[in-house]
């Protein structure tokens, strides 16, 4: 018999899960700040992108010290914890798993001590060759404690390191390795490096901080937390090395096409980060436009799935003309480490987490509007809160194209066979869901809501068409270890 390590999800709520979010600051020599302290701060803003755990490096005088957990942001870290991390360096991590399952081992930064020196990594993507760049590590002797193919990348940069005369040489020659989505932040004893894979799948903004400190962030967001200035994006393909105060950037030599992920713009950001020369609370006002022209009805108010499907609705209802209104509240207590109260009171924990305005809605014509429909199990649940409420009829907009297709880029998106739109037809998923009708945006529209965004996007888990070669399948908790239970002959 053996048993493996499996992960349970920590929300019981039907959605797909943000990736990881990074950061990092550098401030020149000399200059004393309180860089754990400012990372937190970003890691706060940055908290959407991954609930599972959360984690700071910090580097003093060339001395790298990481603190990690599982966990939020602010139950991982405290006063003391923050006054007891100096340096003038930071990197940060807020993590979902897209591989390796939820554990400490497996919290980023990942900070490790080889021959040439310290080194902290902390990454945002999935990487589709994880496992045979793992398998080669392994045969050469490599241990490793965590399940993610993070670690694998850091041991990848170490190898590539040893070669090489500089850790920014090392990277580059690491990105010629690993394959698939991945913006990173790296820091060594005297300098933090930033890359973006060529593709571009993942955001990641430089800023400046006191006209002299450089910071990373996988979003626009963390800087406003900081007063920090917005710099410009990280190009695909590009290494950007801070030292000493100064910024310069090389790019790694790999030709191809930008394909950023554009469910960046639909869910994932925060409406307030700018991606790539696009406002993301626009994309989604824009993604509302396209569905009341690609699906219009006759409705007496429009309303938004918190959080991400307002700006949706607010979108659906300016270019329509039917009234924008408040129909589901949410409770802001509610965090993804919420205890599910069982399998079979799953209802009552879709109303702790959102609940019906009743005099809003009682006896008009609703039009819902949401980010995406994945199982089909929540909106299903949503639909019967309005009923309850007196709603007389309900109509569901998704903001999105149905999900028809596994991401391997860093998005947990379920199996094939777990997605509602899989197999089935809109009408048989208005049919499960139990809506009066059902419309999805368009491929077409999607790929035009992000207005003045400089570059291409993926949008493989609608389309299937794969911006670069995907494995069948795979299994996110691949690289936990099976071990054999002892027989009753042992």
């Amino acid at each position: 018999m053996k048993y493996r390590i499996l992960r349970k999800s920590s929300t019981p709520f039907d959605k797909v899960h943000e990736e990881c979010g990074v950061f990092g600051i550098a401030a020149p020599e000399g200059k004393e700040i309180s860089a754990a302290h400012d990372a937190y701060t970003a890691l706060f803003a940055l908290q959407h992108r991954g609930q599972e755990a959360a984690g700071i490096a910090v580097n003093k005088n060339g001395v790298i010290h990481c603190h990690k957990d599982t966990g939020l942001v602010s139950a991982v870290f405290n006063q003391e914890i923050l006054d007891n991390m100096p340096g003038s360096m930071a990197i940060g991590h807020v993590r979902y798993s897209t591989t390796g399952d939820t554990r400490r081992e497996n919290a980023q930064p990942i900070s490790i001590t080889h021959v040439k020196g310290n080194l902290a990594v902390a990454h945002n993507g999935n990487l589709v060759n994880a496992g045979e760049l793992r398998r080669e590590i392994e045969l050469d002797g490599g241990i490793f404690r965590s399940s993610n193919d993070t670690e694998v990348l850091v041991y990848t940069i170490v190898k590539e390191r040893l070669k090489c005369g500089s850790i920014e040489e090392a990277v580059m020659n690491t990105m010629h390795r690993i394959e698939g989505a991945y913006s990173l932040v790296v820091m060594s004893p005297r300098k933090l490096i930033a890359a973006r894979d060529p593709h571009g799948f993942r955001p990641l903004c430089i800023g400046l901080l006191d006209n002299d400190c450089y910071i990373f962030a996988s979003e626009t967001c963390a800087l406003d937390a900081l007063g920090a200035k917005f710099i410009r994006d990280v190009e695909p393909g590009e290494v950007c090395v801070v030292e000493n105060g100064e910024l310069r950037s090389m790019h790694c030599g790999i030709e191809c096409k930008s394909s950023a992920c554009v469910f960046e713009y639909i869910y994932f950001a925060r409406p307030d980060s700018i991606i790539d020369g696009a406002s993301v609370e626009l994309a989604r006002q824009e993604a509302g436009k396209y569905l009341s022209i690609e699906h219009p009805v006759g409705a007496d108010v429009v309303i938004g799935v918190p959080d991400s499907g307002i700006p949706a609705a607010i979108g659906y209802a300016k270019f329509s003309g039917i009234p924008y209104g408040v129909g589901l509240i949410k409770n802001r207590y509610i965090a993804r480490t919420f205890i599910q109260p069982g399998q079979d009171k799953r209802e009552r924990s879709v109303r702790l987490k959102l609940n019906a305005l009743r005099t809003a809605i009682e006896g008009k014509r609703v039009i819902m509007v949401d980010d995406s429909i994945v199982r089909g199990t929540t909106c299903g649940r949503l639909v019967k809160l309005l009923r309850d409420a007196g709603a007389a009829e309900v109509h569901m907009r998704i903001s999105a194209p149905p999900f028809r297709h596994p991401c391997f880029f860093g998005t947990d998106i379920p199996e094939r066979n777990q997605l509602l739109a899989h197999n089935r037809t809109v009408e048989e998923m208005r049919e499960i869901i139990g809506v009066d009708s059902l419309g999805f945006l368009s491929l077409e529209a999607c790929r035009k809501i992000a207005v003045g965004c400089k570059l291409g996007f993926c949008d493989a888990c609608f389309s299937g068409e794969y911006p670069i070669p995907v494995p069948e399948q795979v299994d996110k908790n691949m690289f936990e270890t099976e071990i054999p239970l002892p027989s009753n002959k042992d």
